[in-house]
């Protein structure tokens, strides 16, 4: 098929050129229904994508990469069988649970009429949805590899939320390109879901001011905000390296999420409405290295394992403290939960409030201007090498399109070299503050990336 030529402006255009549904190859239980745990009903239904981008594989052909994918992912789906699944709403119960019916994964074709080192890896809104990204509600696992006229490929990975957190997606992803190559995979997935609550359930009352029970439509419903605007940044080695020296002072060393999270609080006051005196920003937390009372070990739990630590302060506190002092604050926010215990309760506080989903208060723009940090620091980049080589970079978005929360995302970039890729879905006042400085970087394919 011919591929597109290129348009008078010189913007993106993708043009569809297959679909496919790729079912688990191999023998499978029988058709069942899989509960969401009480730490799924948390995460809500946000569809949440990945992007990968390739050059020009040397020595395969595109039809070659296609059936690869193909082939790899029906392998894979053997192990991770509810990605293949549908999620649906129990009439009775009034909860999302998964049907473990061999419905199959998506895999979307596409060309564009543009090679990759002239796709706009800045500006997102120009690039998600319809184009990069087409989401149907059908099926929780998405897949749409799209050529370039260079020979380069990009491939985005969707997935409903119920199905897990990046942890888990990060997994299922590693163990696709393992197969991909032919090894063994280094995950035996863990399915079962058992995060239950305690008898009887008991939890902390703080949890009543953090997170809140709501339906499906309440979270499609959220009131229209700016934070429209979805961004990737790179931000240079010595600039994290910077910041964490300015965090760290008296003996007492800082993070490096920690430093830069400070750098951005400080960074955010500027650019709320002055009738707000307080602003928050919160962090996304992994409960699986933290949850002990299982007997197996929880890194190959496969589902939502995922809490909030949030932080509050004045304007007029973030605007006259150090990066280091706000930086104290940052730690001190985020140590409060990060133990067993605070896991344990919030498993009882959704066992309390169940029916329902149970999202933090922030993401449905209750809570006045704030941040949602989540790190990725761990989600494999370079590593997912499907046969044809590591990509040039791997980040995270989303096509919400309407957000209560500023979001940011960092996570190792392809280059190896310390530097990160870095995420983000803002309000245009945050944007433009934090591109005033030298640290947040407008991705760039001729200055951030190998191509």
């Amino acid at each position: 098929m011919e591929l597109l030529q290129a348009s008078a402006d010189g913007k993106l255009e993708v043009k569809p050129t297959g679909k496919s549904i790729v079912k688990a190859m191999g023998p499978l239980p029988e058709p069942h229904t899989l509960q969401l745990s009480n730490l799924d009903l948390l995460s809500g239904r946000f569809p949440v994508t990945y992007f990968y981008f390739y050059c020009r594989p040397f020595g395969k052909n595109y039809p070659l990469i296609i059936q690869t994918l193909r082939i790899s992912l029906a392998k894979t789906l053997n192990f991770y069988y509810p990605f293949a699944g549908r999620i649906i709403q129990n009439p009775q119960t009034n909860e999302p649970e998964i049907i473990c019916d061999k419905n199959g994964a998506l895999v979307l074709e596409a060309e564009a009429n543009i090679p990759l080192v002239n796709l706009d890896f800045y500006n997102l809104n120009e690039s998600l949805q319809g184009k990069l990204v087409s989401i149907q509600p059908d099926f929780p696992l998405q897949i749409q590899v799209t050529s370039y006229t260079c020979g380069g490929i990009s491939i985005t990975f969707s997935f409903d939320h119920a199905l897990g957190d990046a942890s888990t997606f990060g997994k299922f992803l590693v163990s696709w390109s393992e197969i991909a190559q032919q090894k063994p995979i280094t995950c035996s997935p863990d399915l079962r879901r058992n995060l239950r609550a305690r008898f009887p359930p008991s939890y902390h009352p703080s949890l009543d001011q953090t997170f809140v029970k709501c339906t499906i439509e309440e979270i499609s419903n959220i009131p229209p905000t700016n934070i429209l605007l979805k961004r990737f940044y790179h931000i240079d080695a010595s600039s994290i390296s910077r910041l964490q020296q300015l965090a760290s002072v008296n003996g007492k060393k800082r993070t490096k999420v920690e430093a830069f999270s400070a750098y951005i609080w400080k960074i955010m006051v500027t650019s709320i409405d002055k009738k707000h005196g307080k602003c928050k920003m919160d962090w996304l937390l992994d409960g699986c290295s933290r949850i002990r009372k299982y007997e197996n070990p929880m890194s190959s739990y496969i589902g939502n394992v995922l809490s909030l630590a949030v932080g509050e302060a004045s304007v007029t506190e973030l605007k006259q403290g150090s990066i280091s002092e706000i930086a104290s604050r940052v730690h001190d926010s985020i140590t409060k939960v990060t133990n067993e215990a605070h896991f344990l309760d919030l498993i009882d506080w959704i066992e309390c409030h169940r029916p329902g989903l149970m999202p933090a208060r922030v993401v449905l723009g209750r809570d006045g201007p704030a941040v949602l940090m989540s790190s990725g620091r761990r989600f494999p980049v370079v590593e997912l090498d499907f046969g044809f080589g590591s990509p040039v970079l791997g980040a995270v978005s989303s096509i919400i399109e309407r957000s209560g929360v500023g979001y940011i995302n960092q996570r190792p970039s392809a280059k190896c070299d310390g530097s990160w890729t870095v995420s983000a879905i803002l309000w245009p006042e945050l944007a433009t503050a934090l591109e005033s400085d030298f640290i947040f970087q407008p991705m760039s394919s001729a200055d951030h990336l190998q191509l």
